[in-house]
């Protein structure tokens, strides 16, 4: 008998019994897929209980059946909150046909709420909080703030064990929370392959114009705005290229916007495995977040700079954030001062040439595979510590 199916592992036996509720906060993120399929590849029975942010309602998430718990909004605090509050009333609702999970995964805040209501039901399962982003309201000192704040700290007391993409989420704010003593692990935003290894579909391309990504989830106007100004100030040497999905809280009609712009292209949304063709075309990925400047995107690693490395594209990113941080230990990616604007930026493109761009991508390939690319024996690693093996 096969011990695949669907390209994930059964890992038949301990592994296979472990049944596990995932409450995220949008079923179509790319990256809960990704962590549902680290689950079941290392044996787990997944269900996903989770909010949407738009009209579509998939049946599974990687071959995980999907139990929807209503549409939320970007940007809209008040509206999640109510929607959360309804399903609090009803519990039973949340894990209607999981049977009784041995595992409660929660991801972020408002997902960790409902986790800690369905473990009630279910008292004997583990409960782990995935934290991925450190939201302005849980560092901010008005009234509002503080009551979530509160929220949040009572329920970390009921976890089990917390997962974390970045260890400044550690460094920078759970380490100075008192009394919080779950057991914490760190899951990076590798590239997760179950089979051949995901590699840059060319050497280093020839240059200029020079062509910068901007892929994953745009919600940054401060980055739109740079990356439109380079552009359009480079008398063709730069070219950006964009792929994702577009806050509507941020844009109104990003589509539009970026047909304005010179030397701009929007392709839309993609899915995992178009990252080898859209790195492909390009010489540099932007690596750099303001959406929560000097909090959460000072602290976080992002897909993208996984991403990047591993097809090929050189990380565009500040020196003085975590991103940052992490490729300097490597010695790699285009590091920039917090205070270089655009002018700055046309400078450092105007006086680029290909040999002073082939040393960027030589450190960059040089980056150990093992810090970019998360395989099966990672999805082995991962059940274990959400299963307390």
């Amino acid at each position: 008998m096969s011990d695949e199916i669907d390209g994930l592992s059964l890992n038949a036996g301990r592994n296979a019994s472990i049944k596990i509720a995932y409450f995220v906060h949008d079923v179509n993120d790319a990256a809960v897929a990704r962590r549902v399929t680290m689950l079941r590849a290392a044996g787990a029975a997944v269900t996903v209980a989770g909010f949407r942010r738009d009209d579509r309602l998939p049946k599974t998430v990687s071959g995980a059946r999907v139990v929807d718990l209503g549409r939320t909004a970007d940007a809209r605090l008040l509206q999640r909150a109510m929607v959360v509050f309804r399903n609090l009333l009803r519990p039973k609702t949340m894990l209607e046909g999981m049977g009784r999970p041995d595992v409660i995964i929660a991801r972020n805040l408002e997902s960790l709420a409902l986790a800690v209501r369905a473990r009630r039901e279910v008292p004997t399962a583990r409960l782990v909080y995935e934290c991925l982003d450190i939201h302005r309201s849980l560092l901010g000192s008005s009234v509002p703030h503080r009551i979530i704040q509160r929220i949040e700290s009572a329920l970390l007391k009921s976890i089990d064990l917390l997962i974390v993409s970045s260890p400044a989420f550690v460094r920078e704010y759970f380490s100075k929370k008192p009394g919080f003593g779950a057991p914490i692990l760190l899951v990076e935003n590798k590239v997760l392959t179950l089979e051949a290894e995901p590699h840059a579909e060319q050497g280093a391309l020839a240059g200029p114009p020079w062509t910068i990504g901007w892929f994953g989830n745009l919600r940054c106007r401060r980055t739109f705005d740079t990356l439109a100004a380079l552009a359009a100030g480079s008398d063709g040497r730069v070219r950006i290229l964009i792929a994702g999905r577009s806050s509507p809280a941020v844009f109104d009609d990003f589509a539009a916007l970026v047909e304005r712009s010179p030397n701009c292209t929007f392709v839309g949304s993609f899915t995992p495995e178009d990252l080898g063709t859209l790195y492909a075309q390009c010489h540099f990925a932007w690596a750099i977040d303001y959406f929560e400047e000097g909090l959460n995107s000072s602290w976080l690693l992002p897909n993208r700079l996984y991403e990047a490395s591993g097809f090929g594209a050189v990380p565009i990113a500040l020196k003085s954030v975590e991103t940052g941080r992490w490729l300097a230990r490597y010695d790699a990616g285009w590091l920039i001062d917090d205070t270089v604007g655009v002018e700055g930026m046309a400078a450092m493109f105007e006086n680029l040439d290909l040999a002073g761009y082939a040393k960027l991508y030589q450190a960059v390939a040089a980056i150990p595979r093992e810090a970019l690319i998360a395989d099966r024996s990672d999805c082995d690693k991962l059940l274990h510590a959400v299963a307390g093996r």
